[in-house]
C-alpha cells in the first residue's frame, strides 16, 4: 500500500491487543505482561542494533578479536527477539518491531560512539549491558507471579546476556578484578576511563 493510499483499514487501526491470552491467564495478566514484555523486545531490537553497529565501527589493534566475538551473540539477541515477540503474540497481544516503536517508546538514549577503539566500544557497551540487564531482571520479577512461563524465557535470556556482559568485562577488567569503567556514569566516560 503506498504511503498515502486512503484505505480505511490501515494498519494502525486495527487492534493490538486480541480478544484472548493463553489458558490459564487472565486476559488483563496477558496484557500486562505482553506490555513488560514489548519493552524487553524494543530493548533487544535495540541491542542487536546497536551490537551491529559496534561490529563495523571498532578499530584497533584487538578489532579482529572484538569483531568476531559481536556477531554470534548478534545471533543469539535476535533469537531472543523472535522469541520475545512469539511470546508476546501467544498472549494475544501484536508485538510491535518497527523502528519507530523502539525510537518512540525506548527509556534509554541512542549509542553514542562512532567509530572508535576496541576499548572505547567495550567500556560503552559495559554500561550499555549493566542497564539492559538492569531491566530485564525487573522483567523477570514483575513476570513471576503473573505469568511464570514468560519469566522463564526472560530468565534464560538474563543468563545469555549476563555471559556475554562477562566476555565484555573481561577486556576491562585488571588483575586485582577492578574495572576500568567502574565508575562511570555514560557511555562516552565509560569509552574514555576504559581507553585510558
Amino acid at each position: 500500500m503506498a504511503p498515502n493510499d486512503s484505505d480505511s483499514t490501515s494498519v494502525t487501526s486495527r487492534p493490538r491487543v486480541g480478544s484472548f491470552t493463553t489458558p490459564g491467564i487472565s486476559a488483563e495478566s496477558g496484557q500486562e505482561v505482553a506490555r513488560i514484555l514489548q519493552d524487553r523486545l524494543n530493548a533487544l531490537n535495540d541491542l542487536a542494533l546497536t551490537l551491529k553497529h559496534v561490529h563495523w565501527n571498532v578499530v584497533g589493534p584487538h578489532f579482529i578479536g572484538v569483531h568476531e566475538m559481536i556477531d554470534p551473540h548478534v545471533v543469539e539477541v535476535r533469537d531472543m527477539v523472535d522469541e520475545t515477540a512469539e511470546r508476546i503474540a501467544t498472549l494475544g497481544t501484536a508485538p510491535l518491531g518497527t523502528p519507530g516503536e523502539i525510537v518512540e517508546n525506548r527509556t534509554w538514549q541512542d549509542y553514542s560512539l562512532t567509530r572508535a577503539s576496541t576499548d572505547e566500544h567495550l567500556g560503552a557497551l559495559d554500561l550499555v549491558y549493566t542497564g539492559l540487564l538492569g531491566d530485564h531482571r525487573k522483567a523477570q520479577e514483575t513476570t513471576a507471579d503473573l505469568d511464570p512461563v514468560s519469566e522463564d524465557m526472560v530468565i534464560g535470556q538474563i543468563k545469555q546476556l549476563e555471559l556475554f556482559h562477562w566476555f565484555v568485562r573481561a577486556h576491562l577488567e585488571n588483575a586485582g578484578g577492578g574495572l576500568s569503567t567502574e565508575s562511570a556514569t555514560s557511555e562516552k566516560t565509560a569509552a574514555e576511563q576504559a581507553n585510558a
